[in-house]
């Protein structure tokens, strides 16, 4: 009789995510326990805490993987077809369109309250999306589409944004973040780069607006 092909780490690591994204949308974060995960990922519960902590830094694992299997930057890099300013609107518009990874990030909206979780999603836009931001704003500037002398700033003002719309870090009601969206649209026409549109305020009171309701705040 054969035995049991062993797996690697890497093997466990990545089946343990594949388990918790099928969980966290079929289910729901809040009604997925550790041991429903391993569970469907064939495992023991101490397999689980040789990668993760917690079910929140699973979570959060899981949005880098998603972001970086389906990179929006990417689908637009090379193509001579748009100019800086439309590579960033369409960077927006393919994020947006990405049903998955929007349904996790609204059910992770209350794992931020973890300040280490929260350390470690700012510290993980800063390494990944600053440098993408800064190339495209650096292309606007020089095809003339973007008129800025704060590239660099935008760029790392621009993954900082989301936390700061954020209910679970900043409280806020529905109202109150489509104000913060007018704000931030003014702010960045101002520094030269006009990428809100109407459609942004409406995605980002569905995920944001409902959670402070929720609770009141």
């Amino acid at each position: 009789m054969a035995r049991p092909v062993k797996k690697t780490p890497e093997q466990w690591k990545r089946e343990i995510l594949e388990a918790a994204k099928e969980l966290f949308l079929s289910k729901g974060y809040e009604e997925t326990a550790v041991t429903d995960i391993m569970e469907l990922a064939g495992g023991a519960k101490g397999m689980f805490y040789r990668f993760f902590q917690s079910k929140e830094e699973v979570m959060y694992a899981l949005g880098e993987q998603m972001f970086l299997e389906k990179n929006p930057f990417d689908a637009v890099r090379g193509r001579s077809d748009l100019n800086g300013l439309q590579k960033i609107k369409k960077v927006l518009a393919i994020d947006r369109a990405q049903g998955e990874r929007e349904e996790l990030n609204t059910q992770a909206v209350p794992i931020l309250m973890d300040s280490r979780i929260l350390a470690a999603a700012i510290e993980a836009n800063r390494r990944l999306l600053t440098p993408l931001w800064f190339e495209l704003i650096e292309e606007g500037r020089r095809d003339g589409s973007i008129r800025t002398q704060y590239a660099k700033e935008l760029s790392e003002l621009l993954p900082l944004v989301n936390f700061w719309l954020m209910p679970s870090v900043f409280p806020a009601d529905a109202g109150e973040i489509r104000h913060k969206c007018r704000f931030i649209e003014k702010v960045l026409s101002a520094m030269g780069l006009p990428i809100i549109e109407e459609e942004m305020y409406e995605r980002t009171e569905r995920i944001l607006g409902s959670y402070g309701k929720e609770r009141g705040e």
